[in-house]
């Protein structure tokens, strides 16, 4: 692998995608190299239907177990069919999501562990790890004011979990944060969005430097 992987994460309502949008828009002014963009659970055909039957409200049934195996399902074909090609064919892969929400969200959030969950992205993964991850932080009360004030009706299966789960998953952010500083890197997201991305751009410049080479 000589490409570069460089992952967002995030709590609900951080505006995590929005910042992803604009920071690939300013980095495909001014590298080089190229950039694909994706997100998980999806970025193939396969692994869309797969976030399709996890996020459905109506999936209500969905045991917390079933719920991780099909992310991780979804990641491994992900990896297989779309990140590995192209980081393989030296492009810098930015992807909104990988295994720290999955940690987050499944291993706290659902309380079914942080350390088994990881153990079972290790397989889905075979090891693969982000080279630079940002973590857009904002507190859960301010997230999930902005979802219901810019999302309106349209929550997904994860949106519509109570406070009390939105915390469990951000501190579980902010552990991983705590143990991996090297490749974890934390921005205040309760910033302007232009404040944001600005931050997240210093960071990958300061990590990734080659890639503003001329």
């Amino acid at each position: 692998m000589v490409g570069k992987l460089i992952t967002f994460e995030g709590p609900d309502g951080a505006g995590k995608t929005s910042a992803l949008e604009a920071v690939v828009a300013r980095l495909q002014k001014e590298v080089s190299q190229e950039i694909v963009v994706t997100r998980e659970p999806g970025g193939n055909p396969i692994s869309e239907q797969i976030r399709q039957i996890i996020l459905d409200v109506k999936n209500t049934a969905m045991d917390d177990r079933t719920e991780a195996l099909l992310y991780a399902a979804a990641r491994r074909q992900h990896i297989v069919e779309k990140i590995q090609p192209a980081l393989a064919a030296d492009k810098l892969v930015i992807c909104d999501r990988f295994v720290d929400s999955s940690i987050a969200y499944q291993g706290a959030g659902r309380g079914i562990g942080e350390e088994a969950v990881a153990q079972m992205n290790l397989f889905a993964t075979d090891g693969l790890t982000p080279d630079l991850t940002l973590y857009l932080d904002v507190p859960s009360e301010v997230g999930l004011a902005r979802i219901k004030q810019h999302r309106q009706n349209q929550y997904d299966r994860l949106d519509q979990e109570k406070l009390a789960f939105h915390q469990k998953v951000r501190q579980s952010y902010l552990k991983l944060a705590q143990a991996h500083p090297d490749r974890i890197k934390t921005i205040d997201a309760s910033q302007p969005l232009e404040a944001v991305v600005t931050q997240c751009l210093q960071v990958i410049a300061q990590a990734n430097p080659h890639l503003f080479e001329v």
